[in-house]
């Protein structure tokens, strides 16, 4: 149930930030039309960056979460 509350977190993580990257990418546009343009672009490689960071992270709890099950199977 532990890892559902983790894994759960860093789902809402995960949408908050490339909701936060979708939002400046529009606000960039407005603000600066053309010339946004470059900040666009570092604004979705920090999107990506995020979505890879919080993945690894996922992937990491996970395989914490089997190896600490298996560790309990085999001690009973």
């Amino acid at each position: 149930m532990a890892t559902t509350i983790q894994r759960d977190g860093l789902r809402r993580m995960a949408i908050a930030s490339q909701a936060v990257g979708f939002v400046a990418i529009i606000a960039l546009e407005t603000w600066l039309g053309d010339a946004a343009r470059p900040w666009q672009g570092l604004t979705l490689v920090l999107m990506l960056l995020a979505a890879g960071w919080l993945a690894l992270a996922r992937r990491y709890r996970r395989n914490r979460e089997r190896r600490r099950r298996d560790a309990a199977r085999d001690d009973v």
